[in-house]
């Protein structure tokens, strides 16, 4: 799987899908229009300022409140690589997977990285490299299916593929 590497967006604790993409914009599936208004209502210049590849990092809980597509969606049709957090919500992580968006459990990275740090993320081996800091952090590797997912855009498109 194809290393991330990208800037970072840093956020905190309980970042619920409500702010990763809005409810008053879920009349639409599309990805590039969820990705206008990805993170609107807890960081108006994301939108504006994310380069694909970028990184998000938070603190516990990432992705809690709905069990909405959308969120994880809306974060990897904005150009982010993947999404570092010490916790995840349960049926965020499945959806990221299920949709194809890397996500990597890690408390020490989450404390240890700050926003605008340059940060590559090994998912092999499950290292995060903060290259502004000279930093490196052992996160949890994705086991081999789980990489396969990914790599085929999502649970549906890996279906397909291995029909």
């Amino acid at each position: 799987m194809e290393n991330a590497k990208g800037r970072v967006f840093k956020y905190g604790d309980n970042v619920d899908t409500d702010v990763i993409i809005p409810a008053r914009y879920l009349n639409s599936s599309d990805p590039a229009e969820l990705a206008t208004h990805c993170m609107e209502d807890i960081d108006k210049e994301f939108v504006g300022k994310v380069q694909k590849g970028d990184i998000i990092v938070a603190d516990k809980n990432f992705g809690c409140g709905s069990s909405r597509e959308h969120a994880p969606i809306a974060i990897k049709a904005s150009g982010v690589s993947c999404v570092i957090a010490e916790t995840f919500a349960r049926i965020f992580y499945r959806n990221a997977i299920n949709i194809g968006l890397p996500i990597v459990e890690c408390p020490e990275a989450a404390a240890g990285i700050e926003a605008g740090d340059e940060v590559e993320v090994d998912f092999d081996n499950g290292i995060i490299y903060n290259r502004t800091k000279g930093t490196q952090f052992k996160g949890q590797a994705f086991p081999p299916f789980m990489q396969k997912i990914i790599a085929a855009q999502g649970l549906v498109n890996y279906i397909n593929e291995t029909a």
